[in-house]
């Protein structure tokens, strides 16, 4: 075989591989969990992308990047294909899927409200601004501040309409699960400030804290009575 016949050969098998070799160098899918979810700098650390989206989501609807992260450890302790465990029959108790558990209705809502078609649950970016979609929605609709963490998670959980007729007023576990977002937001912030990250622009701050935590003791109390 001539050395130009081998050539021949080679060469649209290279066409074939290069492209391919270029699209793994720039894939950009689903990442292992960070070593240390606990510690928010250690995150943006070994991710920095994940800052960069949070703090965009931020800045286009509003959400603390804080409680955004705590959102997500609570959700899917940044797991990005998480989802309910099946039950005794095979079957799964719910669609929630991904970094932040979405409901497969609520995902699509967020695609047409937001035109992003190709949003994937599975990808941090279209996380991050769902969850800032989501909460400044809540905000609008329900009078939430922006930097309440428990509200907001309560608002997550039950859906805008069930937080408005106070559907989680019963839900001792609930009540306990916002309160640890919001303590989660606040370590968050915390951190963030310690190594130069944060902007100090609250993950709950000391004025929603405390009357969060007002408001949760007295639902808590209500139940014991």
């Amino acid at each position: 075989m001539t050395n130009r016949l081998r050539h021949r050969i080679r060469w649209p098998v290279a066409r074939l591989v290069l492209p391919a070799l270029v699209l793994v160098g720039c894939s950009t899918g689903p990442v292992s969990p960070p070593s240390n979810p606990h510690n928010a700098c250690d995150m943006f650390d070994q991710y920095p992308h994940w800052l960069e989206a949070a703090r965009k989501s931020e800045k286009k609807y509003g959400t603390p990047v804080p409680i955004s992260m705590a959102f997500v450890y609570q959700e899917s302790q940044f797991v990005a294909d998480n989802q309910p465990a099946r039950n005794w029959i095979g079957f799964r108790p719910s669609t929630a899927y991904g970094y932040a558990q979405a409901l497969d209705t609520t995902w699509n809502d967020y695609r047409r409200a937001t035109g992003n078609s190709s949003a994937d649950r599975e990808d941090f970016d279209d996380t991050m601004d769902f969850i800032g979609w989501y909460n400044s929605n809540a905000s609008r609709r329900a009078g939430i501040a922006s930097n309440d963490a428990y509200r907001l998670y309560l608002a997550y959980h039950e859906g805008v309409q069930g937080y408005q007729r106070g559907t989680y007023k019963n839900k001792k576990w609930l009540l306990n699960t916002a309160s640890s977002v919001q303590q989660r937001a606040q370590r968050y912030q915390a951190q963030m400030n310690s190594c130069g990250v944060g902007g100090n622009r609250s993950g709950g701050g000391e004025a929603a804290s405390q009357t969060t935590d007002e408001d949760r003791q007295f639902w808590l109390e209500m139940m014991e009575q």
